[in-house]
């Protein structure tokens, strides 16, 4: 695949044998001047014969075709031309099961098909879309490949809402929060599915509880949540309001609600809430982070990890003034370098870290809690 100059229109194929969807992707693609969409195929063989001409910066794939399904397809591309593919499927067991596999094998991106909604600029669907391409555009599938010309783009929306509008922000000279366990919040979009698959594996049974926001739709997190359980030592699950987050414990936020997390005496419990899009994101890192600088204060660790824009930046600072220990995916590991770079720029991740080191830095740090919760409880 050719560079992409920074003035270049991001060059989009779409793949899906349904003529309405793909009429509506390729309106709601083409709102937006940096995107173009320059193919659109009705199935595997009839993007193969166009891909002839020309290859594009991004594909768009359904997963359910006539002929050849989406997943053999995507298998033939990786072996052959390794390209970002954005998989676009159904909100039914079978299509989670088959995203999931995607993602697997080299897929950036899920997208829903119900999130394609009416045409507005203000419309999450719309954004959702064109957020996604952008950033997969600039994902890094194939390491021997060369690196694009332009960095990935800064998202600029016209309308884009903080933390604020779910919480107020810790107060400066708020007192510390004394004697609580310790807890984890990782932040991930693009790209972040196998990262966090990767990482999570090299946790002991016994990590402090960890809250997950994931970038991803509504009902796919849930089939991400129970990858992850049969992958890892830790359980993980879909966080339900309610949930006591224990030792040995992960719960990764619903696709369609933000979660914060919220002290009960020496206790913390996982709340799922209802709200608008927090830096264009439901679930938001932002509001994650932000729960964990009020409720744990310096007992939390931040995590940011791969993927484009700038959730979670803000608030990783406001952990890190709290007194929490902050860190972000390195460049070289990321798929996406975005939202680890705005937490590295604005100061407030602490120092980058390779992907395979994010483990240990994080049981460094639950060890290190215990420990000195151990020495002051001696004396």
């Amino acid at each position: 695949m050719s560079a992409l100059k920074s003035d270049d229109p991001i060059k989009v194929m779409i793949v899906e044998d349904s003529l309405t969807a793909r009429t509506m992707l390729k309106n709601m693609i083409e709102t937006q001047s940096d995107l173009k969409v320059v193919e659109m195929a009705k199935d595997p063989f009839d993007a193969a014969e166009k891909m002839r001409k020309g290859l594009p910066d991004v594909m768009l794939l359904d997963v359910e075709m006539p002929r050849m399904d989406g997943l053999t397809f995507l298998r033939r591309i990786m072996a052959q031309h390794p390209m970002p593919v954005i998989i676009c499927s159904n909100h039914t067991p079978a299509g989670s099961s088959a995203s999931m596999k995607a993602l697997e094998m080299g897929a950036v991106d899920v997208l829903a098909k119900s999130s394609i909604g009416a045409l507005s600029k203000d419309d999450e669907g719309l954004n959702r879309v064109c957020d996604a391409v952008r950033a997969a555009a600039h994902a890094r599938v194939n390491p021997k490949a060369r690196k694009r010309k332009a960095p990935a783009p800064e998202v600029k929306p016209q309308k884009k809402l903080s933390a604020d509008v779910i919480m107020a922000p810790r107060h400066a000279n708020a007192p510390s929060v004394l004697k609580t366990p310790p807890i984890i919040g990782i932040g991930a979009s693009t790209g972040g599915t196998e990262a966090l698959a990767k990482m999570l594996q090299m946790l002991p049974a016994d990590t402090a509880p960890i809250a997950i926001v994931q970038h991803m739709p509504e009902k796919f997190t849930e089939a991400f949540a129970n990858r992850l359980n049969k992958l890892c030592a830790i359980s993980v699950k879909e966080a339900r309001d309610g949930d006591k987050l224990e030792r040995g414990m992960a719960v990764v936020a619903p696709g369609s609600n933000h979660i914060i997390i919220e002290r009960t005496g020496r206790d913390y419990v996982c709340r799922v809430i209802d709200g608008p899009p927090v830096s264009r994101h439901r679930p938001s890192v932002d509001v994650l982070f932000r729960s964990l600088s009020i409720q744990a204060g310096a007992n939390a660790m931040g995590v940011i990890m791969t993927g484009m824009g700038d959730d979670g930046a803000q608030c990783m600072l406001e952990m890190r003034q709290a007194g929490s220990p902050t860190i972000a995916q390195d460049e070289a590991s990321c798929v996406v370098y975005g939202m680890p770079r705005e937490a590295m720029e604005r100061g407030a991740a602490e120092r980058a870290v390779p992907l395979n080191k994010i483990a240990e830095n994080i049981t460094s740090f639950d060890r290190g809690h215990l420990a000195r919760t151990m020495v002051k409880g001696a004396r």
